[in-house]
């Protein structure tokens, strides 16, 4: 069902969309998420990767975002499916309005717009971001060439084509998982963008196999055993299994996720990375179908798959040579990864992860999995706002480190403090580091982890240290942040790439 767009005006020349035509012919998967090609000729726009024969230059027209190639008339192509793409993640710390596009875009990818219909989802999240709904609409229009329900809406029916070509999901909970009110509104929009309705598109591709997973493409090079390194090291058996043979390169870890009107679902997911592919695939439990994009987008978090590696290593390359492939481990649930860093406080790897495994087998919550070597979720924020001192010093948990899990807890528990990607990175670290307990180092660590934040800079890590040369010198943290300033906004990464170096991180976690 391709239809021709009437041909634009000639474009005056664009050497930036010359070169992106030159990685469109390469097929260069560095490339994948950074652009979108709308060819004139047949409707559609594509990935940098996708198989089809390479259009003409003068065909072609480039765009930044999927939304914007949806906005000039394109519909998604079937082959290279664009909902795969890696998602471009533009970081600034001087443009104001490019910051608050920026934090406005990692909101909305995280499920901050209720239906698009409803106006007052726009207000609540101008609230949010401080400005008002006309101002933030404007901005994001002058950056974007979108507004940001038309964003919304264009992520949302990308996420319904992947679960209607990679699962067996019914149109209604497809509809629903996606973040549709209805499912008339959601047959209407999907009609309305891609002239067919879900179950044709469903019609026409074939079946998904069994067991093939959800597709979550990255941008190489990624150094998978270095990754999936770094979280088996940390592992908490019964709750996380890593797996690092020739034949398969996974992780499988049992999760808990709360839902709107506080309904508690937990599950387990399995992501195997692809030898041969710039992609992973992954499988989560049936419990979790409700919330499954939202899942896909904390995994792909979690594993960092949407880095950029060439934009990082521009700036890092010259002090850490040879790392372009090393990504920020993430955490899937936030409030885990604050109660771990604080556990792994001035102690090694070993120990914290000792602690944490006696943590999840006295208050963590019993879980059937397709494995034996996860059996326990993670325990709650409710369950450890209301554990006694007594019972975590039983477990050899310190005492300035038992208030310091209560508080956090209780904190999180309340609503008082998010943990997830898109919170406010300034206010969240200032809240960590009003608890008990808990100073700088965590709570940057934290924000690298958990908040996502690229620039999150743990200056007190002795890793980082050696890396600048401190160590010994006088007040080597404070040196630490002065001498990184050139790595900004990639601090995050570079402290990766310094304990990959050689030194392990201070903390535990």
């Amino acid at each position: 069902m391709s239809r021709t767009l009437p041909r634009p005006a000639a474009e005056p020349p664009c050497p930036q969309d010359d070169a992106r035509y030159l990685a469109l012919a390469a097929r260069d998967a560095r490339f994948d998420g950074r652009f979108f090609t709308g060819v004139t000729s047949t409707g559609i726009y594509c990935r940098p990767v996708c198989g089809v024969r390479t259009p003409r230059r003068e065909n072609c027209r480039f765009y930044d975002l999927a939304a914007q190639a949806e906005a000039a008339g394109f519909r998604p192509c079937l082959r290279c499916r664009p909902e795969l793409a890696p998602r471009q993640l533009v970081w600034s710390t001087q443009d104001a309005p490019a910051i608050l596009v920026r934090e406005a875009l990692r909101l909305l990818d995280a499920g901050s717009l209720s239906e698009p219909a409803e106006g007052g989802g726009l207000r609540a999240l101008a609230a949010r971001l401080g400005v008002s709904d006309r101002h933030l609409r404007r901005v994001f229009e002058a950056a974007l060439g979108v507004s940001p329900l038309q964003y919304v809406q264009t992520r949302r029916l990308l996420a319904a084509k992947q679960l209607l070509t990679d699962t067996d999901l019914p149109v209604t909970q497809v509809a629903l998982a996606s973040g549709f009110g209805s499912v008339r509104r959601f047959n209407a929009a999907f009609q309305g963008h891609y002239g067919l309705n879900p179950t044709q598109l469903r019609q026409r591709g074939a079946a998904p196999p069994a067991g093939r997973g959800l597709r979550l493409a990255y941008r190489p090079p990624l150094d998978v055993p270095a990754l999936l390194g770094f979280f088996a090291q940390r592992r908490i058996p019964g709750v996380e299994d890593v797996c690092l043979g020739d034949s398969l390169q996974a992780l499988r870890r049992t999760v808990r996720w709360s839902a709107a009107g506080g309904t508690a679902l937990a599950g387990w997911i399995d992501v195997r990375f692809d030898p041969a592919r710039p992609q992973a695939s992954l499988q989560v439990s049936e419990s979790l179908y409700p919330v499954l994009p939202l899942v896909m987008a904390r995994v792909r978090g979690m594993l960092d798959l949407d880095a950029d590696p060439e934009a990082v290593d521009a700036v890092l390359g010259a002090d850490f040579p040879g790392a372009a492939g090393l990504r920020v481990p993430g955490a899937f649930d936030g409030f885990e990864l604050a109660v771990r860093a604080v556990l792994g406080q001035q102690i090694t790897v070993a120990a914290a992860r000792t602690l944490a495994q006696r943590l999840a087998e006295r208050f963590g919550e019993p879980i059937a999995t397709p494995w034996t070597a996860l059996s326990r979720l993670f325990p709650a924020p409710a369950t450890l706002a209301a554990a006694e001192g007594d019972a975590l010093g039983a477990l050899g948990i310190v005492r300035q480190r038992q208030a310091a899990i209560v508080a956090l807890a209780r904190a999180v528990d309340s609503g008082q403090l998010a943990l997830h990607p898109g919170a406010d990175v300034a206010a969240t670290t200032a809240a960590l580091c009003a608890l008990p307990g808990i100073g700088d180092w965590t709570a940057q660590y934290i924000a690298m982890r958990a908040l996502r934040w690229p620039d999150a800079f743990p200056a007190g890590d002795v890793a980082v240290q050696a890396a600048l040369g401190l160590r010994g010198t006088p007040r080597p943290a404070q040196a630490a942040a002065a001498a990184a300033e050139r790595w900004r906004p990639w601090r995050a990464y570079a402290a990766v790439r310094a304990w990959h170096a050689g030194a392990r991180p201070a903390s535990g976690e």
